[in-house]
């Protein structure tokens, strides 16, 4: 019986250190049409240091400014004019976490904004924090926009 266990025990042990190592985009929930401050959280659970993390923006956000704080570099991929794509290099040891903020202005409709979020390691690496392994949307990557007040539309 014990033996049979111990599987389940193990399992139930490593499901919460797995789910709260997960990379987030805050805040969840903004307004259609706001201009907000995103700040995506970049835990490293991993036994090696994490070394970069990818953002591709959604359609209909405007990146208007990044925060740059000393020893962060980043690189923009832009489409005509606009930013649809970041990567940030940091080197984040094991067991630490680092945090990237931008300000962005929401699309003026639509339900929510799904992140598509990328960790790369020193390992080579790469872990996609968009979906899980049923290939659902993960909610810790998604901004649920409530519609702008009549007036202002």
């Amino acid at each position: 019986m014990m033996k049979k266990l111990i599987p389940i025990l193990a399992l139930a042990i490593a499901i919460p250190a797995t789910a709260s190592a997960h990379v987030s985009v805050w805040p969840r929930e903004s307004r259609a049409g706001a201009t907000e401050k995103y700040t995506v959280r970049v835990p490293n659970e991993s036994k090696v240091a994490s070394t970069a993390l990818e953002l591709e923006v959604p359609d209909g956000v405007t990146v208007e400014t990044l925060a740059m704080p000393a020893g962060w570099k980043h690189e923009v991929k832009k489409k005509d004019d606009r930013i649809v794509a970041i990567t940030w290099t940091l080197t984040i040891p094991p067991g630490e976490f680092a945090e990237f903020s931008f300000i962005a202005l929401n699309p003026l409709d639509g339900p929510r904004l799904v992140w598509t979020v990328r960790q790369r390691f020193a390992d080579g690496t790469v872990e996609d924090f968009t979906k899980n392994a049923r290939g659902e949307v993960r909610p810790t990557v998604v901004t649920t926009l409530t519609p702008r007040p009549a007036a202002a539309r």
